[in-house]
């Protein structure tokens, strides 16, 4: 990378901008690779696992609120069973899906 910088410093001013161009290219395609494209990829991720929540499922909210899936609605909502017979309603999008993996990996298994 050092060496690129010395050749940019030293090319003839009198060329124009195609070097110059050539790294802006590059620094936004460095700046697409690592952090817009895996941003895109986590939430592609996140959309999946909340479309595919369904009843009985062990979740952890972004707030930090466990719970089961009791019930889910047309309306983007869930009920939440957060004690048996205490229900929340609260919008999926609300679903943390790193914290619910951790939660679920870490479960007993029930034998």
């Amino acid at each position: 990378m050092f060496s690129t910088a010395i050749i940019l410093l030293s090319a003839d001013p009198k060329q124009g901008g195609t070097v110059q161009l050539i790294m802006m290219g590059a620094i936004i395609l460095v700046f697409w690779l690592f952090m817009i494209r895996p941003q895109a990829k986590k939430a592609k991720e996140q959309k999946k696992f909340v479309d595919n929540m369904q009843k009985g499922d062990k979740i952890v909210t972004i707030a930090g609120i466990h719970g089961t899936i009791n019930k889910v609605n047309e309306d983007n909502t869930i009920q939440l069973e957060v004690n048996p017979g205490s229900y929340l309603k609260i919008e999926k999008s609300s679903i943390s899906m790193e914290w619910t993996a951790a939660i679920n990996k870490t479960a007993p298994e029930k034998k």
